[in-house]
């Protein structure tokens, strides 16, 4: 037997064997001699058929056929013998049989990639440093205000937009008519939210309970005419509104009661109240720093050390990736496109697999691992916030993929110890702070 492997990539192989007659003959009989079992010729019982009549019916088409099979017996004795390591499925490329001479096949098949990773050390990022303002709590104070808002019944709109109104919208024409064939809508509108139309805020000052105010919304658009060409289309909406109920929105102030309110009496102190705000949102800033800065790191190391992943480990991180997304898109009812799905996130499950082999390798080159001493500190530390046995937490661990990830975050934290990490103000990296949300 005669075997050679080429390389095409890091991650494909595709080797070429050769095989003389005298290495194939008893495999080859012996798979023949089943077919022959299964073939029926009139004349003979199912399987007694002579070998010459056959010989005379098929020429070598069995012999053609048990090599094929039997190719595919030698490979992966070859691959065991050799330890070519194949995943996946491998696909037979080319097989030549010339019965009684010899048989020589190539096998394309994929492995994991030798990875000689390097340059993970010393890389230079920017990280955003996000500092919470006294202008952020505030608004956090005002959304929490605004949630324990109640409202008293009123007779009139005032100058402030603090209402709630409960009205029926008609449809009108310009003259205030209303359009045939339509219904009165009856709905609240909340005079507070920004979103709503200035008309309306404008034209319904003053008003009382039973009065009505009129508005119009104007829609511009660009459509394309019969001619082909794109032209530039206003309609005009005219409503009819009329007022069956004032709510006074009242808001509340931040002080001791409200404070045990929202705190479920945890707190009741405002100063201290305002500081736990401020502390949470910079723990959310802390928490989104790190994972860019995963990301950022992740991305240079993976540069450094690029290579062409296994295409069967992408299609099955792939499929998990298009597997949740769809699963999203039905429980939301949103519109899916699997095709356009599985071009966006290819280049992401390719990286994905490229990381769990270059961090294999960091953790061998640097013998990061977690020693049973270190477990049970980490089952500690767990233990006292959740209440659970150190035994039962250690015995989670070792039966689920906490080691792994207990091991993925002591390789985070050697990271960021041998990279310069610099933390730069948020401005020159987003135009908006709000842009972290989209990291």
């Amino acid at each position: 037997m005669e075997y050679n492997v080429n390389e095409i990539n890091a991650s494909e192989k595709e080797v070429e064997i050769k095989l003389s007659y005298d290495e194939i003959k008893e495999s080859i009989e012996n798979e023949v001699k089943k077919q022959a079992k299964n073939i029926q010729v009139p004349g003979f019982r199912k399987g007694k058929v002579p070998r010459n009549i056959l010989k005379k019916m098929l020429g070598n088409a069995l012999e053609y056929e048990a090599a094929d099979k039997v190719a595919t017996e030698f490979f992966w004795k070859v691959a065991d013998e050799k330890d070519l390591r194949p995943i996946g499925k491998p696909a037979m490329t080319s097989l030549d049989f010339e019965p009684e001479k010899h048989l020589t096949f190539k096998v394309k098949y994929e492995t994991f990639p030798e990875i000689n990773v390097q340059n993970y050390k010393d890389i230079e990022i920017e990280v955003p440093d996000f500092v919470v303002t006294d202008e952020e709590v505030q608004k956090e104070i005002e959304y929490i205000l605004k949630a324990n808002q109640t409202t008293i019944e009123a007779d009139e709109i005032g100058d402030d937009r603090n209402y709630h109104i409960e009205v029926e919208i008609n449809r009108t024409d310009e003259n205030g008519n209303i359009l045939p064939d339509t219904k009165p809508e009856k709905l609240t509108i909340d005079l507070t939210n920004e979103q709503i139309h200035p008309q309306i805020i404008e034209n319904s000052r003053g008003k009382k309970v039973g009065e009505a105010f009129t508005f119009q919304f104007t829609d511009q658009r660009k459509q394309t005419n019969s001619e082909g060409v794109e032209e530039e289309v206003t309609d005009n909406y005219y409503y009819t509104v009329k007022i069956l109920s004032i709510k006074k929105v009242v808001s509340p102030e931040l002080n001791e009661e409200l404070v045990k309110k929202v705190t479920k009496d945890r707190l009741s102190d405002v100063e201290a109240f305002k500081k736990e705000i401020k502390e949470d949102i910079q723990k959310y800033y802390d928490q989104r720093v790190e994972e860019i800065t995963r990301t950022k790191l992740l991305s240079e190391i993976i540069k450094n050390n690029d290579f062409t992943p296994p295409q069967t480990l992408v299609n099955n991180v792939l499929e998990e990736y298009l597997k949740s997304e769809e699963n999203y898109a039905k429980q939301n009812k949103i519109l899916f496109n699997k095709d356009e799905a599985r071009e966006r996130l290819r280049k992401s499950a390719e990286n994905e697999v490229k990381w769990y082999l270059i961090k294999e390798q960091i953790q061998k080159a640097e013998n990061i691992s977690v020693t049973e001493d270190e477990l049970k500190e980490f089952a500690q530390k767990e233990a006292e916030q959740t209440g659970l046995s150190i035994d039962k937490l250690m015995n989670y661990y070792k039966a689920s993929n906490q080691i792994e990830r207990i091991i993925d975050e002591k390789l985070f934290e050697f990271l960021k110890l041998n990279n310069k990490i610099k933390r730069v103000d948020p401005n020159t990296l987003y135009p908006q702070k709000e842009e972290i949300n989209e990291q």
